[in-house]
């Protein structure tokens, strides 16, 4: 007998299904172990009369999974590896991601995941100037000590300059990749890596060993927008992979802020255009706290 953990493990280590197809399935037959334990031509049949496109190999991919052993191990090796996963319905699934219409049915994880404090998501340019470092950082540094999680994807730049200035404060601070949990990339951010599943958590929808591919960081930035109720940009060109951020967090309603930069710098050009289409602007940390509803008093010292 199967459980529903095991199931859910198992429809998303499928070649060729992803996410549109497994909503699909979960539709027809209710759950993973619905799927799991259909009839052949039951599942034939489903597949055949769907709305969503399934092929041939689709069919016969899901039916060789099902009991290959393969699939047993892995699924019993990620204690081991020290991996974990929660899916939609499990009570430790975040509850923003639960939210959106496109939610990971499988989220695997290194660390801890993020609860329902205040999360931030600071993100921005790789090859960013040193005064966006320097933004990052403070920004990154004072919403740890104001009770806020970071979100980001652990890319060099930006991203990595708020995770970093957010673990060293003692905050909690968390990385979503475009490969498995297992995979650090960018390798160079190992030490931030480390540092992020003992201050916060790694996550990704991708199977563990997934090597990163370049299709999976515009799918995976969806995660990152949905973890946050603010997302902020702090440096960023006209197209790059920021703004493709953004527009996932503008579908889910999420505020936006951007750091104005100067006139005719590259760097610049994404956070102008954003502040001309309405985002949020925002020099300094406060103006964070305040769109998240919290607030800071001053105490001025007695004379």
């Amino acid at each position: 007998m199967v459980d529903e953990e095991f199931c859910v493990y198992w429809l998303n280590n499928i070649r060729g299904i992803g996410n549109t197809k497994i909503s699909e399935l979960m539709a027809i037959f209710g759950s993973a172990c619905g799927v799991y334990n259909a009839g052949e031509q039951e599942l034939k049949d489903a597949m055949s009369g769907s709305n969503v496109r399934f092929s041939h190999g689709d069919f016969d991919n899901l039916i060789a999974c099902r009991n290959a052993e393969w699939v047993r191990r892995e699924y019993e090796s990620l204690v081991a590896k020290q991996i974990a996963f929660t899916y939609p319905g499990r009570a430790d699934y975040p509850v923003r991601l639960g939210m959106i219409y496109d939610a990971p049915h499988i989220l695997y994880y290194k660390g801890h995941l993020p609860d329902a404090a205040p999360s931030v998501a600071i993100i921005g340019a790789r090859a960013c100037s040193a005064y966006g470092r320097q933004i990052a950082e403070m920004f990154g540094r004072e919403l740890a000590r104001a009770g806020v999680q970071i979100v980001s994807g652990l890319a060099t730049g930006i991203d990595t300059f708020g995770q970093r200035a957010s673990a060293e404060a003692g905050g909690r601070t968390f990385a979503v990749l475009g490969s498995g949990v297992d995979v650090c990339y960018p390798r160079s951010n190992i030490g931030l890596y480390a540092d992020t599943m003992i201050h916060g958590g790694i996550l990704s929808e991708y199977p563990p060993g997934t090597k990163p591919s370049a299709g999976n960081f515009p799918v995976r930035n969806r995660i990152i927008s949905a973890l946050a109720d603010v997302v902020v940009v702090v440096e960023a060109r006209r197209r790059s992979g920021t703004l493709i951020t953004v527009d996932a967090a503008l579908e889910q309603n999420k505020d936006i802020m951007a750091v104005p930069g100067r006139v005719g710098d590259v760097l610049s050009e994404g956070c102008n255009y954003l502040l001309k289409q309405g985002a949020h602007v925002v020099t300094q940390t406060r103006d964070i706290l305040e769109i998240l509803g919290i607030n800071i008093i001053n105490k001025k010292r007695k004379k």
